[in-house]
């Protein structure tokens, strides 16, 4: 089986070739032919027991429960166009919903997408977009396909995806579990996302500060790690459910920040979390603020042996009435940063 950590980044790749001849935007096309450029590009899932064409998808859910998430993507407060590819795009809309279904211990199993965009679009974009949907599903959760969606017309390109889980006859691991003295461990990366956006936004940007492809191009050959991390991540999906069959307590997925989504799961479970400072590598505030490397943080029994790709950060505490969900670092109080969609975005659509 291929873990997170073998799995190859994503690759621009195309299954279909364009046809010369189509008509090169959106609006010069009938929303059945650009589905009929799309289709042909879809992975299949392995549930899939009736796929696109119809009014809805049918897919099979074997131990009668499935997981459902969703998840949405906006040109301006989510990505800019001057520094993601339409397979980037693709590729970060797959992951991040497939590391939600594996923070609940279960199997990516199908997807959902629909995409609104201006009829100004190439179709080439879309046909990007399908692409990176269809290489991440392959790399990350083979057997995940996409099997339905929908297409609109809307002045910033915007992707929603909904994903679905088997849980394969397991509980689900929810946030409320934690106990205290349980230990809180990680698989994947800490902080690279974060570090990429960082310099996205000090080094990609023109004198003016707007998104620049030609700078964003180049921080990509010299930052490729902490820029892919932010704009093509590869969450750990397998290790979601190793997680959960070695009796992980409580997980999520790490999207908003360390910090904050520790703080999640120490409110939910009405504990409080200590974080051990030589486990968070050298930039702790940046392990501890950066968000978006969709890690998956779960906490396990203190005599557990933790699964393949985790490694401990820190351990759960017990807590009162007044420090309900606090995160320390080596017993000190520290304050929960990160992602906030309703803060900091500077109204550029780049």
């Amino acid at each position: 089986m291929t873990t997170a950590a073998d799995a190859p980044l994503p690759a621009a790749r195309s299954a279909v070739a364009p046809s010369a001849a189509a008509p090169d935007t959106l609006s010069d096309l009938s929303e059945t032919a650009v589905l009929g450029r799309i289709f042909p590009r879809l992975p299949r899932a392995s549930a899939q027991l009736l796929g696109p064409g119809d009014d809805a998808a049918v897919i099979s859910a074997p131990d009668g429960r499935f997981v459902v998430t969703t998840d949405m993507m906006i040109q301006g407060p989510d990505f800019r166009l001057a520094w993601s590819t339409p397979h980037d795009l693709g590729w970060k809309a797959a992951a991040t919903n497939l590391s939600d279904v594996a923070a609940m211990g279960a199997r990516p199993t199908a997807l959902v997408v629909a995409i609104a965009a201006p009829p100004s679009t190439p179709v080439s974009v879309l046909e990007g977009i399908t692409d990176g949907l269809r290489d991440c599903c392959e790399a990350l959760a083979p057997g995940c396909g996409v099997v339905g969606g929908d297409l609109s017309a809307s002045d910033a390109l915007t992707l929603a995806v909904t994903a679905f889980g088997d849980l394969e006859g397991r509980a689900p691991v929810v946030r409320s579990g934690a106990h205290p003295g349980d230990t809180v461990a990680l698989s994947g990366r800490l902080g690279a996302a974060g570090i990429g956006l960082e310099l996205l936004f000090h080094l990609g940007v023109d004198a003016l500060g707007v998104p620049d492809r030609d700078r964003a191009n180049a921080l990509k050959l010299t930052h490729p790690t902490e820029v892919a991390a932010q704009l093509t991540p590869v969450p750990p999906i397998a290790s979601g459910p190793l997680a959960a069959i070695a009796g992980a307590t409580a997980m999520l997925d790490v999207s908003d920040g360390l910090a904050i989504d520790a703080g999640r799961i120490a409110r939910a479970s009405g504990v409080s979390i200590d974080f051990d400072s030589s486990c968070l590598g050298e930039r702790i505030e940046v392990a501890l603020g950066g968000g978006e490397d969709h890690g998956l943080l779960a906490t396990f029994p203190p005599d557990a042996v933790l699964p393949h790709g985790f490694r401990r950060l820190g351990t759960v505490v017990a807590a009162s009435a007044s420090n309900v969900g606090e995160i320390t670092v080596d017993g000190a109080r520290h304050d929960q940063g990160g992602w906030d969609p309703y803060r900091g975005w500077d109204g550029a659509a780049g």
